[in-house]
């Protein structure tokens, strides 16, 4: 039954892209938008040491309108499948912010070994820095007060560090702010500028590139809806001339906010929209999904036009390994499951300490029916077993099958009720002769709440 409504849904989320032919039994959805698991919008991807991570915030689950608390992050190293890493962040990180609900548009960036997430706190509070020693965090506040208190238009800050080494901090609606940091990124020097010209159609959400002679600013353009536009510049302080639009607004998008990189030799555009919540209502809610696509550029420079996201998604650069251990949450497109993280008890008690205590983020929610696809596998000359971490709730089964949902059956894994609740096992299981790069699905079976799922491994 899950199944049959999954096509149903697969369906209507390709007639809402355009595209109403859906040629295969049980056919994934496209591979957009690249988070299910949760909702987030806003996306700051960053490249650091050939891994893409992407910064992203978070609208709860039961959100109707902006209700945001924390960010999270997101890594990939093929730009299909992506890692969770959970909330790397949140606004208990500031003591001077007086509320909890508004953790808006962030950017992460890299300067020295530090990394410097940008941080906007609505309602005239102010921009905040924190700091950490890696892209993961921890992250904490150096400076324990706002870095920019200039308008209550003090929000989507973004940051450009030039090739003579001076940063640039860009942020505002409805009009373009800029300020030079200093090489400390938690200070600034000059004045706070407010540009004089604004690109055409400027919205908010601006981010800022340089490619080349050229100096980029992407943003949310037109409203309401949103797309999202872009000026060139011969400076990164302007004057900004309008170009047009990267993708053209649009209903099914609402609102959007650009993020953009250069990866593996290719342009890559992040955005958001509601796809993922139009996939179980008509109604609206402020329950965003963070999308990705290619982006190209032109021999002169200017960047193509796109009406929406790609039904196919931009190709996979590179395999995943599948000898080394691989988190459940890493994935490509999911049915159902939703993810978790905990501090829990784990091994012999540390009676100095009061406590031993590690962190988990898993895989949860898992029901009859629900799946796991993780793309561009390399299994090489083969595999010969498979290990799962899992936690016991119900039980059930996972069935491991290859390049379709219902495809060849590589390896069944039996879980068995307990009663040890919150107890991990390790489980193997044989694999049948499987050599090559597939598509690699997760398939669920049993009745419900069947087991919490923590990483798999296979063995050669």
């Amino acid at each position: 039954m899950r199944l049959i409504t999954y096509t149903l849904l697969s369906i209507l989320f390709l007639s809402i892209a355009g595209v109403s032919d859906l040629t295969a039994k049980n056919e994934a959805p496209p591979q957009r938008p690249i988070i299910q698991t949760k909702y987030t919008a806003d996306p700051a991807p960053m490249v650091y040491n050939d891994t893409v991570f992407l910064y992203t915030s978070h609208d709860e689950d039961d959100a109707m309108g902006f209700k945001m608390e924390d960010w999270l992050l997101y890594s990939s190293t093929d730009m299909v499948n992506w890692t969770e890493h959970g909330a790397v962040a949140s606004l208990k990180d500031f003591d001077w912010v007086p509320y909890d609900n508004g953790a808006w548009a962030v950017q992460c960036i890299e300067r020295n070994g530090k990394f410097y997430l940008y941080c906007p706190m609505p309602g005239g509070v102010g921009i905040g820095v924190l700091v950490a020693d890696t892209p993961y965090g921890p992250f904490k506040d150096p400076i324990g007060k706002p870095l920019i208190r200039n308008s209550s238009h003090d929000i989507d800050p973004t940051v450009f560090i030039d090739d003579d080494g001076q940063a640039y901090m860009y942020w505002g609606n409805p009009k373009v702010y800029w300020v030079k940091l200093n090489e400390d990124m938690i200070s600034y020097s000059g004045e706070i500028m407010q540009d004089e010209t604004t690109p055409k159609n400027y919205q908010e959400g601006p981010w800022v590139w340089k490619r080349g002679d050229y100096y980029y600013m992407a943003y949310a353009s037109t409203c309401c809806p949103e797309g999202i536009g872009y000026a060139m510049s011969s400076s990164p302080t302007g004057a900004w001339e309008y170009k047009g639009m990267i993708m053209d607004a649009s209903e099914k998008s609402r609102g959007n906010h650009p993020g953009i990189i250069e990866y593996k030799g290719k342009s890559y555009l992040f955005g958001h929209s509601y796809d993922l919540l139009k996939h179980i209502t008509s109604k609206f809610y402020e329950r965003r999904s963070v999308d990705m696509d290619e982006m190209i550029y032109n021999p002169d420079g200017t960047i193509q036009n796109r009406r929406y996201w790609s039904v196919e998604g931009p190709d996979q650069v590179g395999t995943l390994n599948p000898f080394q251990r691989v988190e459940a949450e890493t994935m490509a497109w999911s049915e159902g499951v939703k993810t978790h993280f905990e501090t829990e008890w784990e091994g012999d008690f540390d009676w100095a300490r009061g406590e031993k205590i590690a962190d988990r983020l898993f895989v949860t929610s898992i029901n009859h029916g629900d799946y796991i696809m993780v793309q561009g596998v390399n299994f090489e000359e083969g595999a010969k077993s498979v290990e799962v971490s899992i936690s016991p709730v119900y039980g059930g089964q996972i069935e491991i099958r290859i390049d379709e949902i219902d495809g060849p059956l590589i390896a069944t894994i039996d879980v068995e009720f307990t009663r040890e609740a919150g107890i991990w096992k390790e489980l193997t299981a044989p694999v049948e002769e499987v050599k090559g790069v597939h598509d690699l699905y997760f398939v669920f079976k049993g009745e419900k709440d069947l087991f919490y799922f923590d990483w798999w491994q296979f063995s050669k």
